[in-house]
């Protein structure tokens, strides 16, 4: 079993090495060694209290670790306190001052670095059109969306050009038709910038719009490190198999394996090839219907099929018809063997 993929050639952005911390007899992060290449888009993916955040924080310099080093640049920094880190933090709560107005929150940091004026106010005048705000500087944070805050927060981070731009599920308060909007955007202005972003979620499919890697977190430690088509194609572990996207695991023939739903052709002909099953419930999803199909031989399948000439009436009437499951081995995934 593979747990990374290809490390960065180059010295590494951020590089976490044998990383640990415990919380009394907690074990909130467990050995977790990690190469970030200059100006890679990484996500840190993992259900809740899988030690993602965490990690993030240690990056920070926000909590300290019991064992382990963490450099930036090549430069040990696990010592040093967030002021002296080369990154910027955003939170999915914003945290800008509310007094402030939105070009007063930007040009902030640059003000304590005592940046002039005039330099301050082109820095983050660019910063502001690179988040799509420009024209709002006068405006005070509670005269703008939730979108237009988290923008505000993200351009103030960026406005100082860290080497690393930590970001804690910071579209999580955002409603579901905003945040892929806003998906697509961030990934565009990590592009244009060409910085480092660490990006922390438990929702798989942000992971996989916007990453160039995702290292998947579970209990402390990681399960894999990959693309995201690596990731969704080539699961190393049954739980990365079942956490990124549906995944249909079987075992036969000494072999544990995964088929995604997508992949499974599902037949109503008698006369068809592959496992003989009933459908037990059929869900219209619009573009989709996602079948699920109890075996005759006993389990059952999750299957996904594109509705290209379906109706949702039509759906309805596929329960408890029976059918027959058939997929390709190319697109089997063998994640345990026996013997091994």
């Amino acid at each position: 079993m593979t747990l990374l993929s290809e490390a960065p050639a180059q010295t590494a952005d951020v590089r976490i090495s044998g990383l640990r911390k415990t919380y009394g007899s907690v074990v909130a992060v467990d050995s977790v060694d990690l190469e970030i290449a200059r100006g890679e888009f990484f996500t840190m993916l993992g259900p809740s209290g899988s030690g993602k955040t965490t990690t993030l924080r240690m990056i920070a310099g926000f909590e300290r670790p019991d064992a382990g080093s963490i450099e930036l640049g090549g430069v040990d920094v696990s010592g040093l306190p967030p002021f002296d880190r080369d990154v910027n933090t955003v939170f999915q709560d914003y945290a800008l001052f509310p007094h402030m107005n939105v070009q007063q929150n930007v040009e902030y940091g640059l003000r304590v670095k005592k940046v002039p004026k005039a330099e301050r106010r082109l820095k983050a005048a660019e910063a502001l059109r690179m988040v799509r705000l420009d024209g709002y500087g006068d405006r005070k944070p509670a005269q703008l969306s939730g979108g237009q805050r988290q923008r505000v927060a993200l351009a103030r981070a960026i406005v100082n050009t860290p080497r690393a731009l930590l970001l804690d599920e910071p579209l999580g308060a955002l409603d579901l038709k905003l945040r892929q909007e806003l998906q697509i955007e961030l990934k565009q202005i990590q592009q244009e910038l060409g910085m480092t972003f660490v990006y922390v979620t438990h929702d798989q499919e942000e992971a996989l719009t916007m990453s160039d890697r995702i290292a998947v977190f579970n209990d402390g430690r990681i399960e894999q490190v990959g693309t995201p088509a690596e990731m969704y194609e080539h699961p190393a572990t049954e739980f990365v198999a079942g956490f990124i996207g549906t995944s249909n695991i079987l075992s036969r023939d000494g072999r544990t394996f995964t088929v995604r739903p997508e992949k499974i052709r599902l037949g109503t002909d008698e006369g068809a090839q592959g496992e003989p099953g009933v459908i037990t419930a059929a869900v219209y999803l619009g573009p989709v219907t996602k079948f699920i199909v109890a075996l005759d031989g006993g389990g059952e399948l999750t299957v996904v099929q594109q509705n290209l000439e379906t109706s949702s009436e039509d759906v309805h009437e596929m329960e408890r018809k029976r059918v027959r499951l058939a997929w390709s081995p190319d697109v089997e995934f063998v994640i345990q063997e026996e013997g091994r």
